[in-house]
């Protein structure tokens, strides 16, 4: 479900493919429901040893980060700091992650290419950005560690399953047309540089 609420886009989970195409990149979207953090090996397990995932994230939310999380008594857990990581690190892998697990949206640091563009395209995804250095504030907006899984990883490759209470801010940086704002940016960037380049040339020409 998506709404807008006191000025901010919600996403909240479970999500479809159909709901996405709403959101564009570039936008700023902030995310209610289960939100799993899911890094590296994690992938290389679902993708390379073709093992099932034992978190539903199927129309949810997975979160590219390795947490600092506090045991409490009775087996629960309490949120301490989850900054995202470099989402590029899991590229090689995202096509095939979400074409096996369905999972909707890709949450995590920088931008990814040519791989996750083509799965938000093909497979109603969406890859979102989430602000560096803003890790005890990302901790803040999850509500509960509702379970966690493949422990035996360690601490920052577990897959902690969250409910989250509009997570964010969140910038769409590749929505489920596969366009990606980070390489539109490039673009962009590269234009105007090399225009500034040509015009400061002229006016240095004289140093020899």
């Amino acid at each position: 479900m998506i709404e807008r609420k006191d000025g901010k886009t919600i996403l909240t989970t479970p999500v479809s493919a159909d709901e996405l195409k709403s959101i564009h990149i570039g936008d700023i979207i902030y995310l209610t429901g289960s939100l799993t953090t899911c890094r590296d090996v994690a992938h290389r397990r679902v993708v390379e040893e073709g093992r099932t995932i034992p978190v539903d994230v199927r129309d949810n939310a997975i979160l590219h980060a390795g947490p600092i999380v506090r045991p409490l008594e009775d087996d629960k857990f309490e949120m301490v700091s989850v900054g995202p990581t470099t989402s590029m690190r899991m590229e090689k892998f995202e096509y095939d992650f979400v074409k096996t697990t369905g999972v909707r949206v890709i949450v995590g640091k920088g931008g990814m290419r040519e791989n996750t563009e083509r799965a938000c395209k093909e497979l109603g995804a969406i890859h979102c950005v989430f602000p560096a250095g803003n890790a005890v504030v990302a901790a803040v907006e999850v509500e509960e560690i509702v379970r966690a899984e493949w422990r035996e990883l360690g601490m920052p490759e577990t897959l902690w399953n969250c409910r989250v209470k509009e997570f964010g801010p969140l910038i769409v940086s590749i929505d489920s047309e596969g366009r990606n704002y980070f390489e539109e940016k490039k673009v962009e960037y590269n234009k105007k540089k090399d225009e500034q380049i040509e015009l400061i040339s002229k006016q240095v020409g004289f140093i020899k």
